[in-house]
């Protein structure tokens, strides 16, 4: 069974693209360096700019359903936010460093 949601366009899936090679954002904050990430999308996919609006997350960060550390957004997303910041926050550290990426 496939998830709803909208087909991203070709500006949308380069976003994606470029928030997959940051690698976790988790991670990367937790100082663990660059760990291969999965696309979360923190306002589902069907809403306008949904696909714009998206976090790298780890398999254990994203869905693996951990509790406890590494705390999984899918499905402890209170304990995740209280853990890792808000996906808000997190959204903002991405797009500082897309945009100082941007800068080189």
């Amino acid at each position: 069974m496939a998830l709803k949601g909208r087909t991203p366009n070709k500006a949308e899936k380069e976003h994606m693209s470029k928030v997959s090679a940051i690698g976790c954002i988790v991670c990367r904050n937790q100082g663990l360096g660059y760990v291969p990430a999965e696309i979360h999308h923190i306002i589902g996919k069907t809403k306008k700019d949904c696909h714009m609006k998206v976090l790298p997350l780890c398999f254990d960060h994203h869905r693996r359903g951990n509790d406890s550390e590494p705390i999984s957004r899918h499905p402890w997303k209170k304990r995740f936010e209280k853990a890792y910041g808000t996906e808000e926050s997190l959204l903002q550290d991405v797009e500082n460093i897309l945009q100082s990426n941007s800068l080189e």
